[in-house]
């Protein structure tokens, strides 16, 4: 009488194999992963052998936590000239530059959105974009920023007068997402005085979270580990409703533009508003924009405009909080130049000049922006003999080159001193708010 192949009898030989197979596999693609990783490390160790940096874990990096990140780069700033290592495993580490001769020559070479584009596209998107940042284009949005501004004063003068403390960041936020969106996007409503904006600020937020906490965990490195994890799924959610919230945009002003009414409006304009010059622009051959170019635009400017700006002014706030005296000078200097009229205009900003020399400083001390990544496309060398080759990930680290003690003498000792700001020889680029 035959076994079927079906058997019972021969299910315990089939499982068997079954699991050799399954064994075999995993120790080979163990022994790969291995041997990917020493490779790896070899290469990284190499490439970096020229930069000294502290000692770390051979698997686990620099063990540093989140709320010391800050305090920890400055540490190493000091210790290490220009640039150093920093490992965030065992085979994954960036080279964090502070130095402005190393920085100068990372960003003289030439993602998506004006913020990640190379080459040829940046410059074809940079050339298409300089008009929306015209002078005279500008000077219109003061009373925008302004009455953006009053609104946000006007919810703060009810909590004030609870007595009571409140977190500042939120409500900024929605004051420069309300005037981003008014000036560079034509947007008829107002975003403080509705929810309608409140889950696309919450997602961002979201984003910025789960992207620090991604960097940290070697295993999220992989997509598709990173896809299936809970931290995964929440930035996936997050990043369809920022999404959700640029494509309405977008949208509704193609829709507004198809209005007799408002297209004659345009072309007595003498300057187009960021997304109008976006919606009209032409390609050198000839056609619109692309969708996936649309959205990439208008993500890094929505993003750019509010939350880094939201950022900046809660840390100038900060700052001049914790130094009474200069906030009293700026605020004598300010209703001396506005006197009775309430509102600042155009002509007043060439002349708030100590408190526009704070605010630089403010932004020295606390950088809205504290760094940016870059992958080399090609090997490069430094001015002072120093190389690295392709595909090394560098981190320009903003602020560090503030607290560079090469660039800024004392720089952490130096309490919010405008004075430093008339030095003429100092090399360090300053970011201004709009």
């Amino acid at each position: 009488m035959s076994v079927s192949a079906f058997s019972p009898a021969r299910f315990p030989g089939s499982i068997s194999g079954f699991l050799q197979v399954v064994s075999l596999l995993s120790l080979l693609l163990l022994l790969f992963k291995a041997a990917h990783f020493y490779l790896c490390r070899q290469w990284l160790l190499k490439a970096f052998q020229q930069f000294p940096c502290a000692p770390s874990h051979w698997l686990l990096g620099h063990k540093v936590r989140k709320k010391d990140e800050l305090q920890q780069t400055l540490k190493w700033v000091k210790e290490f000239p220009s640039a150093y290592p920093r490992w965030f495993w065992g085979s994954e580490a960036h080279l964090i530059i502070y130095d402005p001769d190393y920085m100068k020559v990372i960003l003289g070479r030439s993602g998506y959105g004006l913020l990640l584009l190379n080459g040829p596209t940046w410059f074809q998107h940079r050339r298409m974009l300089t008009p929306a940042f015209h002078y005279d284009i500008l000077k219109p949005y003061v009373e925008i920023m302004a009455n953006s501004v009053r609104v946000m004063l006007d919810k703060w003068e009810k909590l004030i007068s609870q007595d009571a403390s409140m977190e500042i960041f939120q409500p900024v936020s929605l004051m420069t997402l309300d005037s981003i969106m008014k000036c560079a996007f034509s947007y008829q409503g107002s975003v403080q005085l509705d929810w309608k904006s409140r889950p696309y600020l919450q997602a961002i937020e979201e984003m910025n979270n789960m992207f620090f906490s991604r960097v940290r965990n070697m295993f999220h490195q992989n997509d598709t580990i990173y896809s299936l994890s809970s931290n995964g799924q929440r930035c996936k959610r997050a990043t369809q409703i920022a999404h959700h919230h640029t494509d309405q945009i977008i949208k509704q002003r193609k829709a507004q533009l198809k209005d007799d009414k408002e297209l004659e409006n345009i072309r007595k304009k003498r300057h187009l508003d960021f997304l109008d010059i976006l919606l009209f622009a032409r390609t050198e051959n000839g056609s619109s924009l692309s969708d996936e170019d649309l959205r990439a635009e208008v993500d890094t400017f929505m993003f750019e405009g509010h939350d880094t700006t939201a950022s900046g002014i809660c840390w100038t706030l900060y700052a001049l909080a914790t130094h009474p005296s200069h906030q009293q000078r700026c605020r004598e200097e300010v209703q001396n130049l506005l006197g009775d009229k309430g509102s600042i205009t155009w002509e007043h900003l060439d002349q708030m000049s100590y408190t526009t020399m704070c605010i630089k400083e403010a932004l020295r001390l606390y950088p809205p922006v504290p760094s940016v990544g870059r992958e080399l496309s090609k090997p490069v060398t430094f001015p002072d003999g120093k190389s690295l080759p392709k595909g090394i990930n560098v981190i320009l680290s903003f602020h560090g080159l503030h607290h560079n003690p090469k660039v800024w003498p004392n720089p952490e000792t130096q309490p919010l001193i405008p004075a430093l700001l008339r030095r003429t020889k100092v090399r360090c680029p300053v970011l201004v708010i709009w």
